[in-house]
């Protein structure tokens, strides 16, 4: 008889003090390594993970994450990570959407993203029905309700950051991890900002990736002028190419 596949994965993390910021918050960025570190912890569960798609030749790629932050979880806290494939989006994207929990069950975060199978020696996208892989699906269920658009910015922001693709930042893939994206997109913002307000939510888009010795300008602009909604987007000095673009909105904090 065969084994079923799970349909979810529920991962348990434990927040240390080195992935948390001056007010003992975890850092957005750890959120995100968490995330992609269940992915991965889940594709292979489902017999897709890094190895077996390497054996054709293949990789996954994280192109688009929209993440909504309900509470920051704290040092010493234990979270729970849960995360399935929700569908396939434009005959490309395979959706995967995640929550993040408390210990007692309150939702801190919720998010949806998009995944692409790339070809290791092309590096071009691979067709879902191409790749050929038998993933479980779940519309109906979401962590956030929608699907992950294009933003459409157009280099018209102010430059805050200038930042070299060097050895920390290059993953197995041989490009910028994506994790070390949402930390150069939160160090665009002044110190002063993280002690009066809270990130509600954060949306990013990446569109081509840095690889290594590559420079990338950040550019901030703030669409409605006096309201909380920032863009920010990441040009590919090395080659002129857009490397991300990412809308987030602030709250004050509590």
């Amino acid at each position: 008889m065969t084994e079923k596949k799970p349909d979810f994965l529920e991962r348990e993390e434990r927040v240390n003090n080195y992935q948390c910021d001056f007010d003992q918050r975890i850092k957005p960025e750890v959120l995100f390594q968490f995330m992609t570190d269940a992915a991965g912890s889940h594709s292979e569960l489902l017999g897709y993970g890094f190895k077996e798609l390497i054996e054709k030749n293949f990789y996954w790629v994280l192109s688009r994450l929209k993440i909504q932050f309900f509470q920051f979880p704290r040092f010493g806290d234990q979270i729970t990570i849960r995360t399935w494939p929700k569908t396939i989006q434009q005959k490309l994207f395979f959706i995967r959407d995640f929550e993040i929990l408390a210990d007692d069950g309150t939702k801190l975060a919720a998010a949806t993203s998009a995944w692409l199978v790339i070809d290791a020696n092309s590096r071009r996208m691979v067709p879902t029905a191409t790749a050929h892989l038998d993933l479980p699906s779940s519309p109906e269920k979401f962590g956030i309700e929608g699907p992950l658009e294009k933003i459409g910015l157009h280099g018209m922001g102010q430059s805050r950051l200038k930042a070299r693709a060097g050895y920390s930042v290059v993953d197995m893939q041989g490009h910028v991890n994506n994790s070390r994206y949402i930390q150069w997109i939160c160090d665009c913002f002044p110190w002063e900002m993280y002690t009066t307000h809270s990130l509600d939510w954060l949306q990013i888009n990446y569109d081509h990736e840095i690889l290594p010795g590559e420079e990338v300008e950040l550019l901030v602009d703030q669409p409605d002028c006096q309201g909380s909604l920032y863009s920010v987007e990441g040009m590919n000095r090395s080659n002129g190419s857009q490397a991300f673009e990412c809308l987030l909105n602030w709250r004050s904090r509590d």
